[in-house]
């Protein structure tokens, strides 16, 4: 991956980070998570920024880069596991695929999603929990990144 690439990733979640919310509380709870590409998607870096939203946790995912054999437009389906990536649990907790279509956030391969867990931050917090970002069936449905939530 490019030095470019990596850098709009870096600049999209600390700005993230820094306009989620006025509140110094609410700031707190904001949490930044790394996903590791598997070895499928080695070589890629892609970020999620979490934050809470009442009863929900909004979910802002950066992807800096999938399989060249993944169709475009890129859709990615979005699990949140419990136990952590190295030692997951035999299904998703929740699975977040009402939107699959990701947004080209510049020119190149760098994409952009949003979600909605139906779980308060604070839960997912306190336990351990992963994300999981896969391709599409048609694509082979492979785990390409993986980030456990802290």
């Amino acid at each position: 991956m490019n030095a470019a690439k990596c850098l709009v990733l870096i600049m999209a979640a600390v700005g993230l980070c820094g306009c989620a919310s006025p509140a110094n509380d609410a700031k707190k709870e904001i949490v930044s998570v790394k996903l590791n590409a598997t070895p499928r998607n080695a070589g890629e870096i892609a970020w999620a920024t979490l934050a809470p939203l009442g009863d929900e946790t909004d979910i802002s995912l950066r992807v800096g880069g999938v399989p060249f054999y993944v169709i475009r437009p890129v859709h990615l389906y979005t699990f949140i596991y419990p136990g952590t990536c190295a030692n997951p649990g035999a299904s998703p907790a929740y699975e977040l695929n009402r939107t699959i279509t990701t947004y080209r956030l510049v020119q190149g391969d760098v994409w952009r999603l949003s979600k909605s867990a139906p779980v308060p931050l604070s839960t997912l917090r306190s336990g351990d929990y992963s994300i999981v970002l896969r391709t599409a069936p048609a694509d082979g449905g492979y785990d390409i990144f993986c980030g456990d939530i802290r």
